[in-house]
Order: structure tokens, then sequence, then C-alpha cells
């Protein structure tokens, strides 16, 4: 490893932003606040809620998969991966493969039912299955869990790029967050998921710009990779049944695909964007193309990690007292590797708050979209295009500010990926639940929906209560310190005088004896909530609703139902599908939308070309009048002159 430039280790110090490194920040916020403000520009005259929130419902595939891959891969995959390859190993790896789990429950389970229907957000889907209250239940459950998340996305790069790097933190809190909230509140779902799109391309540059630099300051990745693999950090092998092993094989598969499957499947900023596809086929291409893209991500992520440990493997950065958190081990491996060139560790500030505004102007939108279709038009269903526009555009700028005034709150939830992961299987995994309920159990009637959904929450929220007071202590890989330089003065103490025990010592973190009673349940591993949420919503579900008199599968829509075994076994026989459609009569339940459609076809051609004849029709107008005017003008002086 070189050290002609003196890395942090070495030296004590941290390197600081540069003036290009600022500037080349500043304009990729600057870019992405272009991109809103040229769709709110360009569309000016359209005043369409479904332009503004479903992109007028006819986007390609192409954005909408970038888009959806960016609005969940945010800044907490960027800091929060490397730093689980630095303290825990390779293991996590293995979630990559639960991702086709999840992407496969989203784009033939879930999204089918919502396109079809042709709802704004998937929560007029439980209007529809189960009540009105039902719908108003799920639209706070969710608005709940993106403030809290967004703020985590917010808050918790935004504090270890400060840690780092130098640059302010609420400086950067506040730029990111108003800007974010301006262009998504301006620019609407166009403006989203091409700001997406542009945010995916900068996150990739950053993380093959660190990966590639780093291996040659290791001399190739192979010497990473040895290193890693000699401290402990390479195993693949942890088969464990055992639900409280916090990354087991199972946990990283099973459990990740159900807690990824809530998020594509059932969560509204994802969903949207689903919905704002030209067509069904095309929303499931942008939902499978996620699998390859979220692959490619969590491998250069991972990559970096290893390499991040093994520059790191002769002193632990947080143990030396550089930094306070494993979110901060990649902004300091970026500025010990690339701050001597000028502008490069601006480029990776921005690949970070990239994610970071990817994840915040989906949640923002989708929001706005909530708020206005399954709380606000329930209540005043008259409400004109342009008003309920208007509303949209000023309920993102409210959100933007409460996510804002929420930062505080993420400083105390820890690990960030950890957090966020958690919050989802707490919050959002309950819902996943409920819209199984729904789809695949015709038998459920709202006070199973109430009962399971209410029920899952609480046991959560008790899970995850328990687990942050308690903090069951995971295993972590040996951290080694005999690289570190103890002749230094920090503050006027000289290190060796107060670290002597840790020089060339190698430390595990101490584990605790294995949990019993209660500590047992709040051990369970957060990747396993989902699964547990949903298994506890269906459950209760399903027995509130046989004892307070189930619905008859025979009377019910069969458009708000799947019939999952026709997707999940389509090569058995017919004789064998049959009973395991329970009575639900799908067949032909879609013909009469399609008949629908096609009568309206017509009408929906010549509504897209209202506003041309419109433009027309106004140049035409000025000019007969102007005319007019000019004849009536002459004739007057004539008689008058």
């Amino acid at each position: 490893m070189s050290s002609d430039r003196g890395f942090s280790f070495q030296t004590g110090e941290k390197n600081t932003f540069s003036v290009v490194d600022y500037v080349l920040f500043g304009l990729t916020l600057a870019i992405s606040t272009f991109i809103g403000f040229f769709y709110a520009i360009k569309d000016r005259k359209v005043t369409d809620t479904k332009l503004f929130l479903l992109a007028g419902g006819k986007m390609n595939f192409a954005p909408v998969s970038m888009s959806l891959l960016a609005s969940f891969m945010s800044a907490i995959t960027l800091l929060g991966t490397p730093a689980e390859m630095y303290n825990y190993g390779t293991m996590y790896w293995w979630i990559g493969l639960s991702y086709a789990g999840s992407v496969f429950l989203a784009a033939h389970i879930y999204v089918p039912i919502f396109y079809r229907l042709r709802i704004t957000t998937c929560y007029e889907y439980l209007g529809k299955r189960f009540s009105r209250g039902v719908r108003l239940m799920g639209t706070c459950i969710f608005s709940l869990q993106m403030i809290i998340y967004m703020s985590i996305v917010l808050y918790g790069p935004s504090l270890a790029l400060n840690a780092v790097t130098g640059i302010s933190l609420w400086g950067a809190i506040v730029s990111v967050g108003s800007l974010c909230t301006i262009y998504t509140a301006v620019g609407g779902m166009k403006a989203v998921l091409w700001t997406d799109t542009f945010q995916v391309v900068m996150m990739i540059i950053g993380l093959m710009a660190t990966l590639i630099q780093g291996c040659i300051e290791m001399g190739g990745f192979s010497n990473a990779w040895e290193i890693a693999k000699r401290n402990e950090r390479v195993y693949f092998d942890d088969f464990r049944p055992d639900p409280g092993v916090r990354h087991s094989f199972w946990a990283l598969t099973v459990g990740s695909a159900f807690l990824w499957g809530s998020v594509y499947g059932t969560n509204q900023a994802q969903v949207q964007r689903a919905l704002s596809c030209g067509s069904l086929k095309q929303a499931q291409i942008a939902l499978w193309i996620n699998f390859p893209g979220l692959n490619a991500i969590l491998i250069l992520s991972s990559l970096v990690g290893i390499v991040m440990y093994a520059f790191y493997s002769t002193c632990d950065p947080i143990k030396f007292g550089l930094i306070m958190a494993s979110d901060q081990l990649y902004p300091l491996f970026v500025m010990d590797l690339l701050s001597h060139v000028p502008g490069v560790p601006g480029l990776f500030v921005a690949c970070i708050f990239s994610g970071t505004l990817s994840t915040i102007s989906s949640g923002l939108n989708s929001l706005a979209a909530v708020t206005l279709t399954d709380i606000i038009r329930p209540k005043v269903p008259d409400l004109s295009e342009k008003t309920a526009t208007n509303i949209s555009k000023i309920t993102a700028l409210v959100y933007g500010v409460i996510c804002l005034g929420l930062t505080y709150v993420a400083s105390k939830l820890g690990n960030i990926l950890q957090a966020a992961l958690s919050l989802f299987g707490i919050v959002g995994a309950p819902m996943l639940g409920l819209f199984t309920l729904g789809m695949v159990f015709p038998w459920a009637n709202y006070q199973g929906a109430y009962a399971g959904t209410l029920t899952s929450l609480v046991v959560m929220l008790w899970i995850g209560t328990g687990a942050y007071i308690t903090k069951p202590v995971a295993w972590k890989a040996p951290i080694s310190m005999h690289g570190c330089n103890w002749n230094l003065t920090r503050d006027g103490t000289v290190l060796s005088n107060i670290n002597t025990t840790l020089l060339n010592a190698t430390l595990t973190d101490t584990i605790k004896s294995p949990p019993d009673g209660l500590d047992r349940l709040y051990s369970l591993s957060y990747l396993w909530y989902s699964c547990t949420a949903m298994a506890i919503v269906v459950i209760i579900g399903l027995i509130v609703s046989f004892i307070t008199g189930r619905q008859d599968p025979t009377k019910i829509d069969a458009r708000l139902i799947c019939p999952l075994f026709d997707i999940v076994f389509p090569f058995l026989p017919e004789k064998a599908r049959k009973p395991l459609r329970f009575g639900v009569k799908h067949e032909g339940k879609y013909d009469a939308d399609e008949e629908m459609k096609s009568k309206q076809k017509p009408l929906l051609e010549m509504a897209d070309k209202v506003p041309e004849i419109l433009n027309e029709r106004d140049i035409e107008i000025t000019v007969h009048a102007s005319v007019d005017y000019s004849k009536r003008r002459n004739q007057s002086k004539k008689c008058f002159p």
C-alpha cells in the first residue's frame, strides 16, 4: 500500500473538501433541480393530476425501471453495505437471491391487480376489498413509514459525510431536502422518474470510481480478497435455521424476499412508478429489470466493502478515534483514497446524495398521491383537476418540511442500514400482510383486516422496541490495531498514553450469553420481521373473519382476488387448479373492462389532442377577433371622422 500521501490512520487527520469538490456537489444538485423545473415548464398548461402523479400513465419501462431501482437503493445502501462487509463479512451477499422472489411477488401477484383496477394508489384497493376505514388505516400507516424513512435517508448520509468530509451537517440537510422538495413539487412524477435515472448513473459512477482506485491502492482485488479471507471476512456457509441469527442464509434469502416484496409490491412509492407505465407488460418488465440492477449495486457495494476492509485491516478507524460509527467508514475511505484528485470526492458525495434525492423525491410524490386520492378526494369529490393538482404540489411541499423537521429523530436510530430495513419490517410488512389477506384469501372481511393489521403492528413495534432497548449483540469479525500510528497528538493528548492496551491487539466484540425469555424474542433477526408481521396479519385476520362471518368467495368481485395457484403452478392440470380457486369466478372477469376500454379509446385519443385543439382554437379566435375589431374600427372612423 502506498503511503506517500499519508492516510488518516497514519497522520491522525481527515482530509476535507476542496473548492472543486463543492462545485461538483452543487452541480449535481443543480442538474436534478433543472430536470424538475424543465418538466414543470414543459407541462405548465396541463392541469391533470394523472400527469402530475402518474406521468400520464404512458411512461416507457426504461426510466421507470431506473426510478424503481433508485428509490430504495438509496444512500443508506451505498453507506451501509460496505460497512456490513467490513464488520460482519460476505454473508450479506446472499441477499441478492431474495431480490428474485420479491420482484416475482410484485410483478405477478400484487401489481397486476392494482394496474387492472386503474387506480392511482394501492390503498384504493383496500377500500374496494374491505372498507373505507381500512383504506384510511393503510394510508396513515404508509404515511408514517415514509416520513420516518425519508428522515433516516436524509439525516444518516448527511451526518456521515459531515463527520468525515467537513461538509456542513445542516447545510447538507437543508439544501438537499429543500431542493428535492421543490423539484418534486413543481415537476411531479416525470421529474422524479428522469432525475432518478440520472441519479442511478451517478451512484454507479461513484461506486466504480472508489472500487477501481481502491484496487489500484491494494495492488489488485485478489490481494484485498486474500486479506479479508485471512481475517474472517469471507464466508458464505451460515445455514443455521435459528431465526435469532442476524444474517443466516435463510434470513437473507427467504426473510428478505418478503421484506423487499413489501417494498416493491405494496409500497405506494414503488407501486406508483409501476402504474405510470403504458401497459401492464411494461410495468412487469420494469420490475424485472430491477433484479439484475439491484444485484449490480449490491455486488459493487460489497466489493467496495472488501477492498475497504483490506485498506483498514491493520487499523480500525473507529477504535482509533477517527470516526464514531460504521456508516462513516465509506466516506473516510473515499477521502483517504481520492482526496489527492480535486473534484473526485465531490463526485462521490454527489453519488451518495443522488441516492438520497431519489428516495426523498419518490416518497414526497407518493405521499402527495395518497393524501389527495385517499384522504381529500373522498371528502371533496367534486375537486377540479387544476385545484387537485395544486393541492398535490402544496402537499408535497408540506411533507418535505415535515421530513426536514424529523431528521433529529433519525439520529437516535443507530446503524442506518439495519434501522431502515427494520422500519420496513415493523411498519411496512403489516401492509404486505393486509394486501395478501385481501388478494389471496377470499374469505377475509374488514373486521379481520382491522384485527390482523393492528395486532401485527403492536407485536412488531413491541419486538422492535425491545430489540432497540436490549440491543442484542451480533458477532463481528476481529479487527486489528497494530498498524495505527500511536505517536500522535490530538487535542493535546498523546494517543499512545491512553491507548497502550490497544497497540498490536486483535479485538473482537464481546458476545453476551445466549438470550432467553423475552430477550429471545427481541433477538429475532430484523430480516424476519416482514415474514413474521405478514404471518400475524393473515392468521389473526382469518380467525377473526371466520368468527365474525366470512365473505362468500362466489359473490366477491374476482378482480380483487389473485388466482395464486394459477400463477405459481400453471403447469398443474385444470382439475387440480379449479378447487384451489375456492369458488372465485375468475373466468372473464376483465371482459367488461376491456369492452369499456375499447369504447373509450377514441375518446381518450381525442382527449389527448384537446390541448393542441384548444391552442389552435385560441389562435383562430384571436385572429378572427382582431380582424373583426379592425373592420369595426374602420367603419366607425368613416361614420365619425
